[in-house]
């Protein structure tokens, strides 16, 4: 295909130039792909949309680009992709371009092509065959001789909406109220994971300690049950605490049922780390039926996905946990083809960690008790990212019901 980049900006929606465009493109032969626009709201507002055209030959092309022109199009002048051999393994040439994690297309060949893969903080590696592609590398994996963008040349980056209602809610006391409309995103919320789930996308999990520590992971195993979970991403003490629960009834010492401190509780994550090390690994824990309750159990049961990215302060950790961050980055990475929505739940480690390595396009939750986990994600450049200031259990809880889950039982 054959494609240029087009704008048109005025009143072009009431004097009908828009669909006389679209009319006349589809007449020709032609395709319109709409990457961005913005339509005024009052009569005497402008709008303003950035198109795509495109055909199968350039003759084709160029017939379609004379007739918008005359309806008052303005075609983009594209200038090629500058490109650089990265001098080493590891290393990017000096001026790459740094990326963001919206859609992003460069310009080589006469074409827009689509980077793939997009992830903030990385270059765009353009690999020259006979169907070219461009694709987001990080620096830790970028190989000797690999084509880097350098510059902003060539480079076009479409920004998202953002919508009025994607800001961050403050709920802070215990008192619900019909003022405080925290129940009513959350039930948009499972609106949105069953639709989802209905057409075969993945949602992923960011879990902090905390899920376990309040008791809110049985909320956590019924959504796996229910199959409204598909990924979990978590750290050593997600795994060891949970275990801790399920051998002894404890959270960093403290019982789950009775919210007392039991003595000697502060070595059961120990003892819960040495009983699954000396199995070999918490899945031959559960294989081997020493392991045979919590939210590792159901995961291991029910096939869920995990990665489990350690960090300097663990104890242990468990066997699963992966130690060496590059080789936890690549694992989590490796997780995201076909996630549609990610649900981060008090970590700040972890969801920050996540953030950075999604795309835009990503639907994104972020829900904590303090206020500044939930503006750091936006402020660092996930600014797809949704925030509720809630309590951990209460959220999930409320979740799992909006969903039609038995929360009973």
């Amino acid at each position: 295909m054959f494609r240029r980049t087009i704008e048109l900006k005025g009143h072009i929606v009431d004097s009908k130039v828009l669909p006389t465009v679209f009319e006349e493109v589809e007449k020709l032969g032609g395709e319109i792909f709409i990457e961005h626009s913005v339509i005024g709201k009052k009569k005497e507002d402008y709008s303003y949309l950035i198109m795509e055209v495109s055909a199968q030959s350039q003759e084709i092309l160029n017939d379609v680009l004379n007739v918008v022109e005359k309806l008052g199009a303005n075609v983009l002048n594209e200038s090629k992709v500058v490109l650089e051999p990265a001098p080493r393994d590891g290393v990017f040439p000096e001026g790459f371009y740094s990326s963001t994690n919206l859609p992003t297309f460069v310009w080589h060949n006469d074409n827009w092509i689509k980077v793939e893969n997009m992830e903030m903080d990385c270059a765009i590696v353009l690999e020259e065959s006979s169907v070219p592609r461009a694709f987001c590398v990080p620096i830790s994996r970028v190989k000797k001789d690999q084509l880097i963008v350098v510059g902003k040349t060539g480079v076009k980056v479409l920004a998202i909406d953002v919508n009025a209602d994607k800001e961050v809610f403050s709920f802070m006391g215990s008192e619900v109220s019909s003022e405080k409309p925290k129940n009513l995103v959350i039930k948009d919320i499972a609106l949105q994971m069953e639709s989802i789930k209905r057409r075969n996308g993945k949602i992923l999990f960011v879990l902090g300690p905390a899920v376990i520590h309040t008791g809110a992971g049985v909320w956590v195993e019924k959504l796996i049950e229910n199959n409204y979970l598909d990924i979990i991403f978590a750290g050593n003490a997600v795994a060891t605490h949970d275990v801790e629960n399920a051998f002894f009834g404890t959270s960093l010492g403290i019982c789950l049922k009775s919210g007392k401190c039991i003595h000697e509780g502060h070595s059961h994550h120990l003892r819960a780390i040495n009983r699954i090390r000396a199995a070999g690994s918490m899945e031959e824990a559960v294989s081997r039926g020493i392991l045979t309750r919590g939210l590792m159990y159901t995961m291991i049961k029910h096939k869920t996905q995990y990665v489990l990215a350690g960090s300097i302060r663990d104890d242990g950790p468990m066997p699963e946990v992966i130690t060496d961050v590059i080789k936890a980055q690549e694992a989590m990475r490796s997780k995201l083809d076909g996630v549609e929505m990610v649900i981060m739940l008090s970590s700040m480690l972890h969801a920050i960690a996540t953030g950075n390595i999604l795309p835009a396009s990503i639907k994104t939750i972020c829900v904590d008790i303090n206020p500044a986990v939930v503006t750091k994600l936006a402020d660092r450049g996930s600014l797809q990212t949704v925030g509720l200031v809630s309590d951990v259990e209460w959220f999930l809880r409320q979740l799992t019901e909006h969903l039609g889950i038995d929360t009973k039982n």
